[in-house]
């Protein structure tokens, strides 16, 4: 019953149900399980020192544009 229905979704659509079904088997290999979260966890810190470097860079182009600074 849930698979024909599945079957009849948008590409996209049916696409989100297969990864979240492997998300849900992911969840109960505890080794996997560990894996992921420690991917999430360093994902997570990675696009937060991303996001500071780009708020740097933005300011530092920001002040060259204003000749407050000099590019050497």
């Amino acid at each position: 019953m849930t698979i024909p229905r599945i079957q009849q979704l948008p590409e996209p659509l049916a696409q989100e149900v297969t990864d979240f079904a492997e998300f849900l088997l992911i969840r109960r290999d505890h080794a996997r399980w560990q894996l992921w979260t420690h991917f999430a966890k360093t994902l997570e810190i990675v696009e937060s020192d991303f996001t500071d470097y780009l708020s740097n860079l933005r300011n530092y182009e920001d002040r060259l544009a204003r000749g407050e600074i000099q590019w050497e």
